[in-house]
């Protein structure tokens, strides 16, 4: 949607950078008003519907016109033999990708027997609507046909958050002024084997596939088992399994039309297509309106007859409930979810629409997951092969702890379920406990590249802070004795055995060979990051035991009998912790983002053009690994995940150095630069990251929408407004002591920011303005406890509390100290200069 001219992944330009003119300003729907074929890939995923199970992109109708034709199911996924170049103990052996299952999103319009085309039709007026108050996307036309006749075309487009395996489509046409002959054929149509392009080339120099990009098959995936017709009532059924996993699937689609004018029906399936056409010979002013009810089912092995079964009777539920119970459901539900979850900044009506528009976005990919994680795209593209990383807990988890904890358990279910798994990870690679795969579907990792992909252990510190969390925030203590707990003991596991110690000036806990969330670094000694976090997972572990020792001695008994713990295994976890590594450096007065960091080059950004980002497609690793540059935030996330460990100097001096040397070429970093510019004071360049991260997919700032939403960085959106300028943390949740606190950066430009949150149950609003902070108790029993800039504050149910805020804490005029000579994505030349420490 009007993306600059190459990917600007430094923080651009506070502004709007939609048009306008095509995408107005709606602070509840996202708007088009103008059809632009040069960015279909962009606007399929921004009009995408779904609800953590089922996404359907936002294609037309006619399905003429596409980049992607997309309908994915979180988790149904086809298996693929990975080849290595050279082979090596212990690497990944079975890729995992996400299925186009067969779409039912097909309704194509024929009048006088000519096809509607949007790409080509005269179109007197068109719009085309996402409402988050709703959840339906709508698109209504005026079409002037070759003949001369207006038609009128409404339709609509709804996956129910209420009923999981739900689809309903609505398709109505009304003739304005002449008689005419109508056919509308409705589709089921598998396209697996043409689903994708291969990863392509890309074209600027770099020569490389986009790795980002899902694989492609050169085989047919789905094996057809069923397909049939019903030529008295127009339902339609496909059945298949794929091919190597085994996975199942059926759809069974309904349909009714309504009209007052004489119509025929035919209706045909054979393998990869079912369709349901109708002839109507319409006359003017009487309105056509065909609704298609979609129902979806898979599973692992059920026969696919069954899963058929299983839809008949969805929609049979469907049929009784009314369609129009679906609608106002929908309604209900997301009324009760923008209650819990908006986000509102007055006076800012593009930001708000950008904001809802992401928050919406997260709740479509996690919804209704339940049973499977929550892919790095949602269900609204193949991107990333539909693979679970990291991203959930760190990005994605915070927002539905403080706003859907049914969800964020659920998310931490799924992980529980793949414990087993982890632990064979773990001894495959010679360690104790677990390690949970860098990017999975089923469980196993499926990550080629074990420099970028295995080696970030951190991965288990990340899941373990998001359990730890949700906990915290919901006081969720059954779900952590029962099944939980067992996640800290075999990640603790992991850290212990991982680690060595060695003897110094003082013993410390050392972990090597890992790479942090940096991946231009790769393979490192005591990469901040992880030693942080890992330090936290493991206090965190030993914590949890010991209370559940003295807190309920029969759930201990059962956690000993599942997991073999021994007495002296937590005491050995707090040894490690204690003893970690922490590289610092008393000369820069900065945090090493490992061992070996600072004896690097630093990469000459100032001669490095924008048409070389993301430095991945255009370097091979051996040069990126050799210099000072990073894709993303690695030590200033660690800042911000675990401030309490960190002055605020050395905050605003680890911040400093790395910022200038973040290329941004990860959606994951702009969000986290955000949050810490505004805690350390560089109020402008906090807003200017935002802004950044805010449009990541709108104005498709990495040029990669197009393959689906990039489900984390809507996530840290949320934790840039709630913890950025928001100010909130929760602190103490490693070592005991639970403590929320807020600290608000309301920006200059802002009238106020409000926000809720869901602290063991109570909802509270918080409203920061320029000199006060206001409390309220929205729903809940309470009391809740906050610490306010230090000072505990406890709010009521009808007690609100206001809290003046005297000042806003540090701010900086500018931006940070860069290099000189650094030129931004953005364009601008730095001149500044820091100390080399040379």
């Amino acid at each position: 949607m009007n993306a600059p001219e190459g990917p600007s992944h430094k923080a651009p330009p506070a502004g709007d950078p939609l048009d306008r003119s095509r995408f107005p300003v709606d602070e509840w729907r996202l708007v088009e008003t103008r059809f632009d074929g040069s960015d279909l890939g962009t606007t399929e995923s921004l009009f995408t519907v779904g609800n953590g199970y089922l996404g359907l992109r936002g294609n037309y109708s006619e399905s003429r016109d596409a980049h992607l034709d997309g309908t994915f199911i979180n988790g149904f996924h086809e298996t693929w033999p990975i080849s290595h170049a050279e082979e090596a103990y212990g690497f990944a052996r079975i890729g995992q990708t996400i299925v186009n299952v067969p779409d039912p999103k097909v309704i194509r319009l024929y009048v006088d027997d000519e096809p509607l085309q949007v790409s080509v039709a005269d179109l007197l007026e068109y719009e085309r609507a996402l409402d988050f108050r709703t959840g339906v996307l709508t698109r209504d036309l005026l079409w002037r046909t070759p003949g001369g006749k207006r038609v009128r075309v409404r339709s609509t487009r709804m996956v129910p958050l209420e009923q999981r395996h739900l689809a309903v489509l609505t398709f109505e046409v009304t003739l304005l002024d002449q008689r005419a002959s109508l056919a509308i054929s409705s589709q089921l149509v598998n396209r697996q084997d043409e689903q994708r392009e291969t990863a392509p080339i890309d074209q600027s120099g770099g020569g490389t596939a986009d790795p980002r990009r899902a694989e492609d098959f050169d085989r047919r995936v789905l094996d057809p088992r069923i397909h049939e017709a019903d030529p008295e009532t127009g339902r339609l059924k496909l059945g298949y399994r794929t091919m190597q996993s085994g996975m199942t699937l059926g759809v069974v689609a309904d349909h009714v039309l309504e009209t007052d004018a004489p119509y025929s029906l035919d209706v045909h399936a054979e393998d990869d297509l079912a369709k349901a056409i109708y002839r109507i010979a319409a006359e003017p002013g009487v309105p056509v309106r065909l609704t298609k009810l979609v129902s979806f089912h898979t599973a692992a092995t059920v026969p696919p007859r069954e899963l058929i079964d299983r839809c008949e009777r969805t929609l049979a539920r469907t049929r009784e409930e009314g369609v129009a119970h679906q609608f106002e459901a929908q309604r209900a539900w997301l009324d009760a979810f923008w209650a819990r979850a908006d986000v509102a900044i007055p006076d800012q009506p593009a930001l708000q629409q950008a904001i809802r528009w992401n928050l919406f976005s997260i709740l479509q990919a996690s919804a209704r997951a339940e049973g499977q994680g929550i892919a790095a795209k949602g269900v609204s593209g193949s991107g990333y092969g539909g693979h679970y990383f990291w991203d959930t807990e760190i990005y994605v988890m915070p927002f539905l702890t403080y706003t859907m904890p049914w969800a964020a358990r659920n998310a931490l279910r799924f992980r529980y379920n793949l414990l087993d798994s982890a632990r064979s990870r773990a001894r495959e690679l010679s360690q104790k406990g677990a390690l949970f795969p860098w990017r999975t579907i089923s469980g196993q990792e499926a990550s080629a590249y074990y420099a970028a992909g295995t080696a970030q252990y951190h991965i288990d510190a990340d899941i373990a802070y998001a359990l730890s969390q949700y906990v915290g925030a919901t006081g969720d203590d059954e779900f952590l004795a029962r099944e939980a707990v067992d996640i800290f003991v075999e990640t603790a596991r992991l850290w212990a055995d991982l680690g060595f110690w060695r003897d110094e000036s003082r013993r410390t806990f050392h972990i090597h060979g890992v790479t942090g969330p940096d991946e231009y670094t790769t393979v490192v000694n005591d990469n901040l990051y992880t030693n942080v976090l890992a330090r936290f997972n493991l206090r965190r572990a030993a914590r949890a035991v010991w209370e559940l020792q003295r807190d309920d001695p029969a759930a201990y008994d059962d956690l000993v009998r599942r997991t073999g713990l021994t007495t002296d295994e937590p005491d050995e976890w707090a040894q490690c912790a204690d003893g970690m590594s922490i590289p610092f450096d008393s000369f820069l007065g900065i945090h090493p983002q490992d061992a070996h960091f600072l004896e690097r080059e630093m990469w000459d950004l100032e001669n490095t053009p924008l048409d070389k980002r993301p430095l991945l497609l255009h370097y091979h690793p051996l040069v990126i690994y050799r210099f000072q540059v990073l894709k993303q935030a690695d030590v200033v996330l660690a800042l911000y995940l675990q401030g309490e460990d960190f002055t605020a100097e050395q905050k605003q001096a680890d911040f400093e150095y790395y910022d200038p040397i973040t290329t941004g070429d990860s959606t994951l970093s702009a969000v986290v630069q955000s949050i810490v510019a505004a805690e350390v004071g560089y109020h402008s360049l906090a807003l200017r990251y935002f802004h950044s991260a805010l449009f990541v997919d709108l104005a498709d700032r990495h040029n990669n929408t197009a393959d689906g939403v990039h489900v984390a960085s809507t996530g840290g959106v949320w934790s840039a407004l709630v913890g950025g300028f928001g100010g909130f943390r929760d602190r103490g949740s490693g070592a005991g002591d639970q403590q929320w606190q807020l600290d608000p950066r309301l920006p200059a430009s802002w009238p106020s920011l409000t926000y809720r949150l869901t602290l063991h149950g109570t909802r509270v609003r918080v409203v920061v303005r320029a000199d006060e902070l206001e409390l309220f108790v929205e729903e809940g029993t309470g009391p809740v406890t906050l610490s306010v800039r230090g000072t505990l504050v406890k709010v009521a149910p009808g007690d609100p509390v206001v809290v003046p805020l005297e000042h806003q804490g540090p701010r900086l005029d500018g931006e940070p100290p860069y290099p000189a000579g650094i030129q931004r994505a953005d364009g601008t030349v730095i001149s500044a200069i820091v100390p080399s420490g040379e």
